[in-house]
């Protein structure tokens, strides 16, 4: 599971309230319906689908931080236990979501969870699903139908979001398809198992031994015998593109990074928490477009 720092007392944290908030919460939209993505990426879409009709919250939002470090605070819990409708993406990402609604039960509250949503069995090792092209347009479906639940009134309303976000995905998949033809198999280095679903969907070798991806993702340190592995990959210029969790940095990743850049391989920063100006079908092009940049012609991108 990922290095998450749960809390350690939510039912503490619940009749805490707000006071002595330490997380900030993004919150968007002016409607009656109270939703709340556990990552800002979903918060994304729950808003594209329900526009006018919702007020959409974010939990996890800074895409400058590390992700695995969070803790729930009181003003956290208090927007959960209040929401109507809740998506988050499951696989032990952010058991902090299930512990505050199971603290707070509401026969009203829709949940939605990637995971069980796409039949995702508890042992698969890589959690961030947002990165394969199958998880949003089931998750955008399943958000409108719970909006229409919750607002029958306006399920045309919600449905026609749903055709405009189906087709808003369009260039991702293009783009998607033309690296699959233009590089078929081409082998890339990761830190991180963060874009390995795009990765797959594009056609894409990674190389990198997976157990390392989950011990760096993981906080724990790698086995020599993997980070020799990788050291192998970079220095000896056998990956063409090297990506790396640019949120999360350690002696390990920078070490990787050197090598990287001492054989001129190409670096790709990949994001967990959605960058800002970006929305959901945005980003996942912009790091499509970053794969091929590397890829095809030589060029790093490390930021968005």
């Amino acid at each position: 599971m990922p290095r998450f720092i749960a809390p350690a007392a939510l039912l503490l944290v619940l009749a805490a309230g707000v006071s002595g908030c330490g997380t900030t919460v993004a919150s968007t939209g002016h409607g009656s319906i109270l939703a709340v993505g556990a990552e800002n990426e979903y918060a994304n879409v729950i808003s594209q689908i329900g526009g006018r009709y919702v007020t959409v919250s974010a939990i996890m939002d800074d895409p400058n931080t590390d992700p695995h470090t969070f803790e729930a605070s009181p003003s956290v819990a208090n927007v959960i236990s209040s929401a109507d409708l809740v998506v988050q993406n499951g696989l032990g990402y952010d058991d902090f979501m299930s512990r505050i609604e199971a603290a707070s039960p509401s026969p009203k509250r829709q949940v939605i969870d990637a995971q069980h949503l796409l039949a995702v069995p508890d042992s698969e090792p890589n959690p961030h699903l947002w990165y394969s092209p199958r998880t949003m347009p089931a998750v955008a479906a399943a958000v409108a139908k719970a909006l229409g639940h919750l607002n029958p009134r306006h399920q045309a309303y919600f449905d026609a979001n749903l055709r405009r976000f189906d087709a808003s995905l369009t260039p991702w998949y293009r783009a998607l398809s033309e690296f699959h033809r233009a590089h078929p198999g081409a082998g890339v280095a990761t830190t991180e198992p963060v874009a390995d679903y795009m990765l797959q969907a594009a056609g894409a070798r990674i190389l990198t031994p997976l157990s390392l991806q989950l011990d760096i993702m993981n906080g724990v340190d790698p086995a020599p015998q993997n980070v020799s592995t990788q050291d192998t990959l970079l220095s000896h210029h056998q990956v063409k593109a090297f990506l790396y969790n640019r949120q999360v940095t350690d002696s390990v990743t920078q070490s990787f990074l050197h090598l990287a850049g001492n054989a001129h391989i190409p670096v790709v920063g990949v994001y967990e928490t959605m960058p800002r100006g970006y929305d959901y079908q945005q980003w996942m092009l912009a790091e499509t477009r970053a794969l091929q940049a590397a890829v095809a012609d030589g060029r790093s991108t490390r930021t968005l």
